[in-house]
């Protein structure tokens, strides 16, 4: 397989590994990646999902909170639709432009 190609498989697990179910196996897959590649774009990916991962996971604990204060419940209903297209977009991104990685909007890059 050739290294684009390989950008591409790899950049694509990364954003897409949030649709599997389990919440070890959407963090793992990313991880997992970051660790084994060389190639500087795939851990550019792998980062800034990683990223999208942590912030996904302070927000539902925050409007899980909030839900006592009947705001969280709408606010839930947004990050879980946001939770589905962003990723979708950044699959989308990285297949038309392998050599440059995806940036989620409006998340706080802690890795």
């Amino acid at each position: 397989m050739d290294s684009i190609e390989q950008r591409k498989l790899f950049s694509a697990l990364c954003h897409g590994a949030i649709f599997l179910s389990s919440l070890v196996i959407s963090i793992a897959v990313p991880l997992v990646i970051l660790f084994i590649t060389n190639d500087p774009v795939v851990k550019d990916n792998a980062k800034e999902s990683l990223n999208f991962h942590i912030n996904l996971y302070i927000y539902a604990s925050i409007f899980g909170l909030l839900c006592f204060v009947l705001i969280g419940f709408p606010l839930l209903g947004i990050l879980v639709i946001v939770s589905f297209i962003m990723p979708i977009i950044a699959l989308v991104k990285v297949l038309e432009n392998p050599d440059k990685p995806y940036r989620y909007p409006f998340i706080f890059r802690i890795i």
